[in-house]
């Protein structure tokens, strides 16, 4: 029997337990973390020696959610879960960019975390846990790790910032973040806010940082009770050969310096710094390339990163000639599809997006169907990245964990600014965003593309949205340099990678990843502030083209209209086996939904041809109309009897026209006057509170002899 320790912490009103020691024990690691009702289960098996070959950290993070933890079954034929939802490939992503720099950069052994939602009380949101029990996972095992990290979710509500909020409460805040980090700094921020202050945005990670410290020293104190834990694993480190770097850095330092003072282009950057690590290896022979010749191409990508960064901290001069605040040229243009409903490209430097938008009814929209989310969704944005972008060829199988990261964090930026339905916005609306070219920060282009297809199809964008990505080059001296509007080279040599975007009046979303230790509130703020610069210039470039809705929609494009009914008329408009909304859409070249909202009727009608659309509306404001005393109507003779007949008034409605209603004189028959199928004009002039029965009459229309 394993040893079964646990600790308890309390963070702000909710007590956390974490556990070790009771399942899983033959991982490497292994705890249950439980706030409320919620349960996750995080595992983290690491292989004893270093995968042959390998010159990165095979590391996979993968996040799951049971279905059985919500009493549920899921959906589709095979009843079984499958393959991850965007929110379980979303919320692995979080947990990956946090822990994924804190293994040893020489670590080879494959390494797989793995976190899975086993209870759930629908309150206690899982994801602002996932982190804290996997890296709680890797602080009870004898895996080498710098941490240990958590992660916390902090969000603003009626003013107040509030640390791991309930589900319920989440919905009425205006900043919603997610902040991994360190005892001693941050390492990953994530969120949407409703512009927000960059102040206001620096106060909520300082205040989920000091919840952060309370989970970290409860993994330290977990981990101390557990013997594995005490006796971490060797690392086999790969001995370097002094004398051939230094080789390579005597010969290939100055040249690659010179290479980032040129101010070119990718390819013609790229082509430079090859033909600089070719001539490293002029001279040897076959056998010598097989033996030294990685190890040459490993020790110059080193020497190549130091040049680079040396000649940016010192020089001020970036790989494209820009300075440390300087936008990218940019050029943009709307309506470049005809057949679409909204189309933009926004192209900067070398990255260039090329966005449509669709326009649907509540038919379209996306359900969501997981453990834990469950709903629907009327706003949907997909990204994505084909190899061209990159100049490269290699297969498409499906849709990666990065398109679904970047499309979201675009679709969290533009959400905040797109009109609700109570707002005017009856649609179902679907932007697509597919990369073309890519040197640094697609994600942002799909932002300002995006925003712009939004108003070139007359969605009312409350104020246009653009984004832009940060950089960081510091050296362990504390100097340093913030980039503005990176390109994909400076990403992969840098210290940061922080994503923003909002209006001119402040941040609708975040992404940053950081890769060193100890970063400075102050520089944060610094990086901030210069990213408002940025995002403010790109607006006004995108206002150059298009800085507001267009007046109306494309001609092409669906009109909708919605009707409000009282629920009582739904299955009158729908019919028997739906035959009444079936031969109304059919007659009038329109899609028609009904559901129900708060005691009433919601009617969407969707269509091209706006006479359809007002067609369908009049019948059912038909159908759905109340028979009011004292009016008159124009209705069909349905049956008649010995005593009267039957009119139908309005669709479903009859009333009964009492002979002596008919007309001045006296009749023996209703047929000297009516026959059945003819249209009459009468009155409602009753009724009966008793049963509801109409009482109509036709002569009092009629002038009197």
């Amino acid at each position: 029997m394993n040893k079964i320790v646990n600790r308890t912490i309390q963070i702000g009103t909710n007590e956390i337990t974490i556990e070790t020691g009771k399942l899983a024990t033959q991982a490497d690691g292994s705890v249950v973390v439980r706030s409320g009702d919620t349960m996750l289960l995080a595992t983290v098996v690491s292989a004893r020696e270093p995968k042959p070959g390998m010159n990165f950290f095979p590391l996979t993070v993968d996040y799951r959610e049971k279905f059985a933890a919500a009493g549920r079954f899921p959906g589709g034929f095979l009843k079984r879960e499958a393959r991850p939802s965007d929110t379980e490939v979303l919320t692995s992503r979080l947990i990956d960019r946090a822990l994924r720099p804190l293994f040893p950069d020489d670590y080879r052994n494959e390494t797989q975390v793995l976190v899975s939602l086993i209870s759930s009380d629908f309150e206690t949101m899982p994801d602002s846990l996932a982190c804290f029990a996997a890296s709680a996972a890797l602080a009870v095992s004898d895996i080498p790790f710098a941490g240990p990290i958590s992660e916390v979710r902090v969000a603003r509500i009626n003013g107040s910032f509030v640390v791991n909020p309930a589900k319920s409460d989440l919905e009425m805040a205006d900043m919603d973040l997610i902040i991994a980090a360190t005892a001693s700094s941050v390492v990953m921020v994530e969120g949407e806010m409703l512009e927000a202050s960059e102040a206001d945005m620096i106060e909520g990670i300082k205040i989920a940082h000091d919840a952060i410290k309370i989970q970290i020293q409860a993994q330290l104190d977990l981990a101390s009770d557990v013997e594995k834990a005490q006796n971490k694993r060797e690392i086999l480190t790969e001995e370097i050969d002094e004398a051939l770097f230094n080789d390579v850095k005597a010969k290939a330092y100055g040249p690659c310096q010179e290479v980032a003072r040129q101010a070119s282009g990718k390819h013609e950057r790229t082509a430079s710094f090859e033909a600089i690590k070719a001539s490293l290896k002029e001279g040897l022979s076959e056998e010598e390339l097989e033996t030294t010749g990685k190890t040459i191409s490993k020790y110059f990508s080193k020497v190549m990163k130091d040049a680079i960064r040396r000649v940016m901290l010192d020089d001020g001069i970036r790989l494209d000639g820009r300075k440390t605040n300087e936008i990218r040229d940019i050029w943009t243009e709307i309506d470049y599809l005809p057949s679409t409903h909204g189309s933009a490209i926004f192209t900067r430097g070398e990255t260039q997006s090329l966005t449509t938008v669709t326009l649907g009814n509540k038919k379209d929209e996306q359900m969501l169907d997981g453990a834990f989310h469950q709903g629907s969704t009327r706003f949907l944005l997909h990204y994505n990245f084909p190899p061209f972008s990159t100049g490269e060829a290699y297969p498409m199988r499906g849709t990666s964990r990065r398109e679904i990261g970047h499309g979201n964090l675009a679709l969290r930026g533009l959400k905040p600014m797109l009109p609700t339905q109570e707002e005017g916005n009856p649609y179902t609306i679907r932007v697509v965003s597919d990369i073309l070219e890519s040197n640094g920060s697609s994600s942002m282009a799909t932002v300002c593309a995006g925003s712009m297809a939004l108003m070139d199809a007359g969605v009312g964008m409350k104020k246009p949205v653009s984004g832009i990505a940060m950089g960081l080059i510091m050296d362990n001296e504390g100097k340093y340099a913030v980039l503005s509007d990176i390109l994909g080279d400076e990403d992969h040599l840098g210290d940061m990678d922080f994503k923003v975007t909002g209006t001119q009046d402040g941040i609708t979303a975040c992404q940053m990843d950081i890769k060193v230790d100890g970063l400075p509130y102050e520089i944060l703020e610094a990086a901030l502030n210069q990213a408002r610069e940025g995002r403010l210039h790109i607006l006004g470039e995108m206002a150059k083209t298009i800085s507001q809705a267009r007046e109306d929609y494309k001609e092409h494009a669906p009109r909708i209209i919605t009707l409000k009914i009282d629920k009582e008329f739904i299955g009158a408009i729908i019919g028997p086996g739906g035959k009444i909304i079936q031969e109304m859409q059919k007659e009038t070249n329109t899609k028609i939904t009904i559901e129900e909202v708060d005691e009433q009727g919601i009617v969407e009608i969707m269509s091209e041809d706006k006479k359809g659309i007002e067609d369908a509306r009049m019948r059912i404001e038909l159908i759905s109309a109340k028979p009011e005393v004292g009016k008159e109507y124009e209705g069909k003779v349905r049956s008649i009897t010995s005593f009267g007949a039957f009119v139908e008034i309005i669709p479903g409605k009859d009333g009964l026209l009492h002979i002596s209603e008919i007309s001045h004189k006296r009749l023996e028959k209703v047929e000297e006057e009516l026959k059945e199928g003819q249209m009459v004009k009468v009155k409602l002039i009753a009724v009966d509170p008793k049963n509801g029965k109409l009482k109509l009459s036709r002569k009092v229309l009629l002038p009197k002899p």
